[in-house]
């Protein structure tokens, strides 16, 4: 019996283990690449890239998000302009060459690591307002990349069910269906998202290819029967008799078809994939920038004629009521072109190119997500460590996708309202980004002209926002939880080491050298500058040998954390000797001052091999207030939050500096 019960015991034990074996080998898995150390963090594009590309080919990597709109575009163009569609995107055009594409120009120049504008907004907003501002505009950018994948799986649904050879059962399934292609685009994500521009030179090439033949096409039937010309404008003329009401409500109407400048902040996104020159340098990579801006522009340009040529075809050959809710043309307009004039083999390939281009849409914006996330909230301490993975993340916006999906009901139409608020945000933050770079380098024209393109952008974005407020009920909710996640989340880690680096001058590692070869002993006094006389010190010294009982005969240094920034989370310490008044002094500029105490006391350890002694006055006031102004502004209740942040950082109780308080 005693046997068997061994046996039972061995083999349960066994089992645990094997649990336990298959628990840390998913742990492992799902953050694969998470660093231990802070400020690193390995989303798509975090780091420099091993290899670079041709900016041409990086175009087509932001081109599968940004050309894969002519899927849809042209169909809700015609949704929102009706007959007015060619002029609405002219507006359109225009804005994107003489207002998005300097604006985003500028951006390229200003902000080439690949942070984008919101990286510009960052640095001319410090603080805990700068850090509040980036966390709403991540809200937007999370709208407008979220939407990009489910309105880009929806709409590549849609083509698969109009199809003519598509099964009978894909008709009614069309979330079932979009929730499929957000899940598989999950797998490759899971697997592991590899380089993938060599595909997206092939999708895009191909994919243009075919919208040019289209509407090649397109224009010899209208060439051939010209009175759908006359047709067009008998009809535009009687809603509208009035030139300049065309043009006013062409402006008016604008705002809905603002999904046409989607790509721009992608474009700036992906910039470190570009090879720039030889003699680059990583503070002014001008080869890139250069890369960057050709990039912009080419695409800019080339989508320009697409939106102006396709609105036009789609205008006069497809019969308005099939643009509507139910009709063939509804979301996919060129693709009705497609099998009207070219017939089903022709358009079947058209359907399978475009769905392919558009499910890559999705990956490309997913990986645009998680390369921004990780580059700003767990640097703010405002997102879990494990934030900075990309698994993780690839199952939480998986979640939202299907959320958004079943909410929406994969309705293309309905969700272009939010789509368009993300995108116009985005843009109308890079104009005010580049408007403020100018004016505080005084350059007045620019100054004017990005003036301009915030009013103008600016207005864009209330007028979508006045007639479409679902963008911004779904911001909105993204914005609260990046905001209660972010609250939640610096709570949780405030007492953890956040310096990304910590280095002794030669002075500050002189001075603790000494104590640590000639006394075996390196004691340090906290001091809260005040107006450094020798009175001072002499003060400080004679308190703290008094009431800490420090030998007389024990050298001591003292101490000093200078205010910095309180709202960031990670920093990198330099720590510098002084000698004051014939006192030693070790400063260091920080915004945080336990924790930082706590790094500066393991890394004097670490680099003498014997353990310091820090000594602390209580500080005055309640409990609860000290905490909060820790929380705020780094400061509070410095003596036990600094011995706490230790304790968490050294579980080792002989090699976990002490901490003495009087």
């Amino acid at each position: 019996m005693t046997t068997t019960d061994r046996t039972g015991q061995t083999d349960a034990l066994e089992q645990g283990q094997i649990k336990a074996l298959r628990r840390n080998s998913l742990r492992a898995w799902m953050l694969d690449g998470l660093s231990d150390r802070s400020g690193v963090h390995p989303g798509p594009h975090a780091e420099a890239p091993e290899k670079t590309h041709s900016w041409w080919r990086v175009m087509c990597l932001t081109g599968v998000d940004y050309f894969s709109t002519l899927g849809y575009q042209p169909a809700i163009a015609a949704v929102a302009a009706g007959l007015l569609s060619p002029f609405a995107t002219i507006v359109l055009v225009l804005l994107t060459l003489l207002g998005a594409l300097p604006v985003y120009r500028r951006v390229a120049r200003e902000s080439f690591k690949g942070s984008g504008s919101i990286a510009m907004l960052e640095r001319l907003l410090p603080w805990w307002g700068g850090k509040l501002f980036v966390l709403i505009l991540l809200g937007f950018a999370a709208t407008d990349f979220m939407i990009t994948v489910t309105l880009s799986a929806a709409d590549a649904t849609a083509h698969a069910i109009e199809n003519p050879y598509a099964p009978g059962w894909f008709h009614g399934a069309q979330v079932p269906l979009t929730l499929f292609l957000i899940a598989l685009l999950a797998v490759v994500f899971l697997r592991g998202f590899k380089e993938a521009i060599g595909i997206a030179v092939v999708l895009v090439g191909l994919y243009l290819v075919l919208n040019a033949v289209v509407i090649v096409v397109a224009f010899v039937h209208v060439g051939e029967n010209t009175q759908v010309i006359g047709n067009w404008w008998q009809a535009l003329t009687t809603q509208h008799s009035n030139p300049l009401a065309i043009v006013g409500i062409s402006l008016l109407v604008f705002p809905k078809l603002a999904l046409g400048l989607s790509g721009f902040e992608t474009g700036v996104a992906v910039m470190p994939q570009i090879t720039g020159d030889k003699d680059d340098t990583p503070e002014r990579p001008l080869g890139r920038i250069r890369g960057a801006k050709r990039l912009l522009a080419t695409a800019a340009i080339v989508m320009s004629c697409f939106l102006i040529t396709s609105s036009i075809a789609t205008t006069l050959l497809i019969p308005q009521k099939e643009f509507q809710a139910g009709g063939q043309a509804n979301g996919r307009a060129l693709a009705y072109l497609a099998h009207q004039f070219l017939g089903n083999g022709f358009g079947t390939v058209y359907d399978i190119s475009t769905i392919t281009i558009l499910w890559f849409a999705g990956a490309s914006a997913l990986a645009g997500l998680l390369n921004l996330v990780p580059r700003y909230l767990p640097r703010y301490g405002m997102a879990p460590h494990w934030a900075a993975a990309v698994r993780p993340l690839v199952l939480v916006f998986t979640a939202i996708a299907f959320i958004i999906t079943l909410a929406f009901d994969a309705n293309v139409d309905a969700q272009g309202g939010a789509y368009a608020t993300g995108v116009l945000v985005l843009i109308t933050s890079a104009s005010v980004a580049v408007f403020l770079s100018a004016l505080h380098k005084r350059q007045q024209k620019r100054t004017i002209g990005f003036g301009v393109a915030v009013a103008v952008f600016g207005y864009t974005t209330v007028l979508n926002v006045i007639e479409r407020p679902e963008g911004v009920r779904i911001a909105a909710l993204f914005i609260a939880g990046i905001v209660v996640v972010s609250i939640l989340s610096r709570v949780r880690r405030s007492f953890q080491l956040r310096a990304t680096s910590v280095s002794l001058d030669a002075a500050a590692l002189a001075f603790v050298q000494e104590d640590a070869d000639e006394y075996g002993a390196v004691r340090i006094v906290s001091n809260e500058p005040d107006d450094g006389s020798r009175l001072e010190y002499k003060t400080k010294l004679a308190d703290e040998r008094k009431a800490s009982g420090i030998p007389m005969r024990s050298p001591i240094m003292f101490l000093e954390v200078y205010p910095d920034d309180s709202s960031n989370f990670e920093e990198d310490l330099e720590v510098c000797g002084y000698s004051v008044h014939g006192y030693r002094v070790l400063k260091v500029r920080s915004g945080n001052v336990p924790n930082t105490i706590a790094t500066i006391l393991l890394e004097i350890r670490d680099v003498t091999g014997v353990v310091p002694d820090i000594y602390f006055e209580w500080t005055e006031g309640s409990p609860i207030s000290n905490m909060l102004r820790f929380l705020v502004t780094g400061v509070g209740e410095v003596a036990p939050v600094t011995r706490e942040v230790l304790r968490r950082a050294e579980k080792e109780r002989s090699r976990r500096p002490d901490v003495h308080v009087s």
